[in-house]
C-alpha cells in the first residue's frame, strides 16, 4: 500500500502563533476559497501548556490561538462561516457565549455546540471553524 500525499490542491496552513497539532494532522487547510481550521484548544504556544484559570481562561486563549491560525490561513474572524463549540461541560454554556459573543462582536458565524465525553489533554472547550479566503 502507497503512503499518501497531500494533494496539490490543498495547502496546509501552521504558525508558531498557536500551540502545534497534538497528533498527525495540521493547524489548517486552504481549499478554494475556504480556509477549514482544526480544533483549538486553551494552550499557550509560548509554553505549550493548557492555561490555568478554568474554563474561562481556555475559551479566551482557544479563541486566541484560532485567530493566529485564521490570520496565518489568509482570513480573519470576519470570514468565519461556521464554528463548532466542544464542551467537556454543557453547564459551562453561558460562560462560554458571553466571551464568544465578545470575541466575535457583531460578526454570528453558524454554530454548533455540543458536550463531549472527553476533550484532548482533558481541555475544557475546544473550537474548530471554517472560513472564507475571500476578498
Amino acid at each position: 500500500m502507497s503512503t499518501p500525499s497531500t494533494h496539490p490542491s490543498l495547502t496546509l496552513v501552521s504558525t508558531s502563533n498557536a500551540p502545534a497539532a497534538v497528533g498527525p494532522y495540521t493547524q489548517a487547510v486552504k481549499l478554494g476559497d475556504l480556509l477549514f481550521l482544526s480544533g483549538s484548544l486553551g494552550i499557550d504556544p509560548a509554553v505549550g501548556k493548557m492555561v490555568p484559570g478554568g474554563v474561562e481562561a481556555q475559551t479566551e486563549q482557544a479563541l486566541k490561538n484560532m485567530k493566529s491560525i485564521l490570520e496565518a490561513g489568509g482570513s480573519e474572524l470576519g470570514k468565519v462561516v461556521k464554528t463548532t463549540v466542544f464542551l467537556a461541560n454543557m453547564d459551562d454554556f453561558v460562560t462560554v457565549n458571553k466571551i464568544y459573543e465578545q470575541f466575535f462582536g457583531n460578526h454570528k458565524p453558524a454554530r454548533s455546540a455540543v458536550q463531549v465525553a472527553r476533550l484532548p489533554l482533558n481541555a475544557l472547550f475546544e473550537i474548530e471553524c471554517i472560513a472564507s479566503l475571500k476578498d
